[in-house]
């Protein structure tokens, strides 16, 4: 609760300044009015984080200030100060939404604790506020059981416990915010928040204040504090993904912040001191993003700490049964469709070669459509337009389309064409498909598992 501004509120000149010398001995900065009326002009200009008012003033008295902050918009704490004969002025004030009351005399224990009470109820209804907004995000998790996906999981077990910085990459839709979260409920802070940021979903003009908060007045349209998602995340962890997409000169400032662990609210005049978890991303190389201008070579270093590289889905073919089940799962579940339906061994033999440019997330908004599509029923390989899609967005004349020139994608599409092919001809015999294809069994077999293809490979 350091650097926080409480507002004291007494006509009584004297009782004013103890009330100023007990919070500043605590680390509380403080400002004063000495009556209500002088603290509602000073609260239309200026932001506090709690209010400390005597109950009995000249001109507004305490309950007519909080009155009026209330049908001004403003929720700002309040702490009531009373004499013994006006406890029931003390409920009122408690009806109208002041947070506590203190009964004169009191001594410096009496205004600790409710100081105390006040920001630990304010902290639990932010949290509470925050993870109801970010409910949506609770299925996430990660699925799968290839190699790559168990180097991942090794990963994180490895990084979660410490304090390190991690830089995530990877294409598009691998999953990043899913490790990132994995990491945050692995490790000492899970109790803490999470708080992601998409670097680039935000204006760059706004970005800063996003994360460092402004204060009341900062600039045009500042009309009241606001909370950045670093104080947010303090204790916590904070996701900044697309790092690359942050303003340079922005990447400067968030340099600082990591090295000092302070921060600056815009318009502000004090550092807040502040504990976080920092796990970046981006789906560019960093290599190429700092040879371009778009990451700061010194703020790479500070973020790499430990780097964790994520597979493309059609590196690892044989966890899209398991995602599809899952996202089978997730889409029922949050329609309310009823039973849950299967889908075809052909289907997954449809989905398994196609390339997946848009990854794991275009896979899930594949599995809804089909969902859709298929109308409760086993999802088949008509459910599933993937061919006509890509065709769809491709370039008209074909001339003008460039050539994909990537070896690998190809050459594992034509590998489970030809072996599909070879068992429908052999009648599943995985022997005599051998010999067709003029390879070895054991590499028949290898090549089913590796792809994913199971023992009902062959096509109709």
């Amino acid at each position: 609760m350091k650097n926080l501004r409480v507002l004291v509120v007494d006509d009584e000149d004297n009782m004013r300044r103890v009330l100023e010398i007990m919070l500043s001995r605590r680390g509380y900065r403080t400002l004063s009015a000495a009556n209500g009326r002088a603290a509602f002009e000073l609260l239309s200009s200026q932001s506090v984080d709690l209010v400390i008012s005597d109950l009995r003033m000249p001109e507004m008295t305490g309950i007519e200030l909080l009155r009026k902050l209330r049908e001004a918009g403003n929720e700002v704490p309040l702490v009531m100060i009373t004499a013994q004969g006006s406890i029931e002025s003390a409920v009122e004030a408690m009806r109208l939404g002041a947070c506590d009351y203190l009964l004169r005399p009191f001594d410096v224990e009496t205004l600790d604790l409710a100081i105390s009470r006040v920001f630990s109820v304010r902290e639990m209804i932010q949290q509470k506020d925050y993870l109801r907004a970010q409910l949506d995000h609770a299925w996430e998790g990660l699925v799968g059981t290839s190699p790559a996906m168990q180097q991942v999981r090794t990963q994180i077990a490895q990084v979660a416990p410490t304090r390190a910085s991690v830089l995530l990459t990877g294409e598009t839709g691998t999953g990043k915010e899913v490790v990132a979260r994995a990491i945050h409920r692995a490790s000492p802070r899970r109790e803490r928040l999470f708080v992601p940021v998409n670097c680039a979903a935000i204006p760059a003009e706004m970005l800063e204040s996003e994360l460092f908060g402004h204060e009341k007045g900062a600039f045009t349209g500042a009309l009241r504090q606001h909370i950045g998602k670093f104080e947010l995340a303090d204790q916590g962890t904070i996701f900044l993904d697309e790092i690359t997409e942050m303003p340079v000169t922005l990447q400067s400032k968030l340099l600082r912040v990591l090295q000092d662990g302070r921060v600056e609210r815009l318009g502000g005049e004090q550092s807040i001191e502040l504990d976080v978890r920092v796990i970046a991303a981006t789906n560019r190389r960093p290599a190429d993003a700092i040879r371009d201008a778009r990451l700061r070579e010194d703020l790479y270093f500070r973020l790499n700490v430990f780097a964790i590289d994520l597979p493309p889905l059609r590196e690892r073919r044989e966890d899209i049964p398991g995602l599809v089940r899952h996202f089978i799962a997730l889409h029922t579940q949050a329609e309310a469709r009823g039973p849950m339906p299967g889908i075809s061994a052909q289907a997954l033999d449809h989905l398994r070669a196609y390339a997946w440019p848009g990854n794991v997330r275009e896979l899930g908004n594949t599995i809804e459509r089909a969902l859709i599509l298929s109308g409760g029923q086993t999802l088949d390989v008509p459910h599933f337009p993937l061919e006509a899609a890509r065709r769809a967005s491709a370039p008209r004349d074909a001339a003008d389309t460039p050539l994909d020139l990537r070896l690998e994608p190809a050459v594992e599409a034509l590998e489970i064409r030809l072996i599909r092919e070879a068992l429908r001809q052999a009648g599943g015999s995985k022997a005599r498909a051998a010999q067709l294809l003029q390879i070895s069994e054991r590499s028949v077999w290898y090549k089913l598992k590796k792809y994913g293809l199971g023992s009902d490979a062959a096509g109709p």
